[in-house]
């Protein structure tokens, strides 16, 4: 395989809000030497807010509501890592953003165990097959057991786990890590900035009994025993079919047990993998480019009011400049600049090979969600889904002499797959649908702050929205008809149905056999 393909690993930082996503990407982007500074999500004392938190709403509250993508060269490996927003409002994002990797990291906060959305995401990973290392996240506090805890993981998140690190006592009396994987040990000194020492040492000998304490030294030898005891020995190929997880211990915030994850992590992850498009399997060695886009970010450069279009390179080389195919819209494209990123900031390049996130610069909505891009083949990247929304609003212009604004920013939010657009064909008001209440907050945010608009939101009953087919076109065109009043457009120009209750939508499946009901956009 390419030498330059075979060092690349893509992988995406999960878990459920607060275990310590981001501090743990800040970490790693210090380690490769991206940042000399690691910034906080959360701190007064810290004035640098954390590299993959660049929108003034997350740097507001403390959260991540959109992905970064970053890349850096750490060893003989490069890294893309793709931070994401752990709140369930943003799951979309997220599911979207797994597509596009070959790996994920689950953060786990030791205290709290496994949370909803953890269980969710691993549910996705599991869906595609995605290999994932578990990092237990905040052992310098007070927490759980740690056989609980992986017990725990086994049950919740059904995938076998085998630890490769394990600590030394937790919380106040928490001594460090010994890496089961080097064999060797860590003693925890807290620091935020700084990286701790390691020690090669024999577990037998008394030299541990010295750096630890005769009584944690026991207990790590018990420990060690009865790992070795209930778990197999950890093999690379079990971790890359997604059969089994390995898992390390450390916290985040104090620097301790990252490095560690991070040697291992470039040393067993795969590279790049296949894609399944419709046509056929892509293979990441394929002399010829392709690529999908999976996320449209509006307004990186806010000076700039530019879109970027995401695209994961699934095989060859992506060049600078040469022609390549809009298979959806069947035109040939150039791109001048296309871009790596290290959150906002970002650097013009000349190639990437498969594995590696392109920015394309997008202007005048030329790109989709799920859009490929070839060398002149035809083919059909999938599994980009967007869900059925569940809360509805009417969304009304608050400031008449500011229209045109509000319309762009509509358009390009609603490009990003922030939410979802439906247009009522009774009244002609447009209706935003959501997975969560936050995401109102943020549009209506970004609206004012990116494109100077004012929206105000108008409560509507509503159910819920679906996407309708049928072969039959009498009877989809009698259903039309019937439920006038609620039926709508998305942005596509698809039908959509917008049941206002329950019963209502039981209903209209019992009545019109036909007629197919679609709860994701991708049918």
């Amino acid at each position: 395989m390419n030498p330059e393909i075979e060092r690349r690993r893509t992988f995406a930082i999960i878990s459920h809000p607060d275990a310590g996503k981001t501090t743990l990407t800040e970490k790693f982007l210090l380690f490769g030497g991206q940042i000399q500074v690691a910034g906080a999500v959360k701190s007064n004392k810290i004035r640098k807010t954390a590299t993959s938190d660049w929108m003034d709403i997350e740097k507001q509250r403390g959260i991540s509501v959109s992905t970064s993508v970053m890349e850096f060269d750490y060893g003989d490996y490069k890294v893309n890592i793709l931070d994401t927003p752990g709140h369930q409002d943003f799951a979309e994002d997220t599911y979207r953003t797994l597509t596009a990797v070959d790996s994920a990291i689950i953060v786990v906060d030791g205290a709290k165990g496994v949370e909803t959305q953890t269980r969710k995401l691993m549910e996705v990973c599991r869906m595609r097959n995605t290999p994932v290392i578990i990092f237990i996240n905040k052992m310098d506090r007070e927490g759980r057991d740690p056989f609980d805890l992986l017990d725990e993981l086994e049950e919740e998140l059904k995938i076998k786990v085998r630890p490769l690190s394990w600590p030394i006592n937790q919380g106040a009396k928490f001594k460090g890590v010994y890496n089961i994987y080097e064999q060797k040990l860590d003693l925890f000194t807290p620091d935020k900035q700084r990286i701790t020492e390691k020690i090669e040492i024999d577990i037998a000998s008394d030299e541990l009994d010295a750096r630890v304490g005769e009584q944690d030294a026991a207990q790590l030898r018990n420990d060690l025993e009865l790992i070795d005891g209930v778990y197999p020995e950890f093999d690379v190929e079990t971790y890359r079919s997604a059969e089994v997880a390995p898992v390390f211990f450390g916290s985040a915030l104090n620097n301790f047990g990252v490095q560690e994850l991070l040697n291992c992590f470039v040393e067993i992850a795969p590279s790049p993998r296949a894609t399944q498009a419709d046509e056929r399997e892509v293979k990441p060695e394929e002399p010829k480019f392709t690529g999908f886009i999976f996320k449209i970010t509006a307004n990186i450069d806010p000076n700039h009011r530019s879109c970027i279009a995401f695209c994961k390179v699934c095989s060859g080389k992506f060049v600078r400049n040469q022609p390549y195919l809009h298979v959806r819209q069947g035109k040939t494209m150039r791109f001048t600049s296309p871009t790596q990123f290290m959150a906002q900031r970002k650097s013009t390049i000349d190639e990437a090979w498969a594995g590696d996130i392109v920015g394309l610069p997008d202007s005048g909505g030329v790109f989709k969600i799920g859009d490929t891009l070839t060398e002149g083949e035809q083919l059909h990247f999938r599994g980009l889904p967007s869900f059925s929304p569940e809360m509805f609003k009417y969304i009304e212009n608050d400031d008449p002499m500011r229209s045109k604004q509000l319309e762009k920013g509509i358009a390009q939010l609603m490009d990003e797959g922030v939410a979802q657009l439906f247009v009522n064909q009774f009244n002609g008001r447009k209706i935003i649908g959501t997975v969560g209440q936050l995401q109102f907050e943020v549009i209506q945010y970004r609206l004012e702050n990116e494109y100077n608009a004012k929206c105000r939101w108008e409560p509507v009953h509503l159910y819920k929205a679906c996407w309708i087919s049928s072969d039959d076109d009498r009877e989809l065109e009698a259903f039309k008809k019937r439920k006038y009043q609620y039926m709508a457009k998305d942005k596509e120009g698809r039908d959509v149905f917008l049941a206002d209750s329950g019963y209502v939508l039981s209903m209209a499946q019992q009545d019109f056999e036909n007629i197919r009901f679609h709860f994701t956009s991708e049918y």
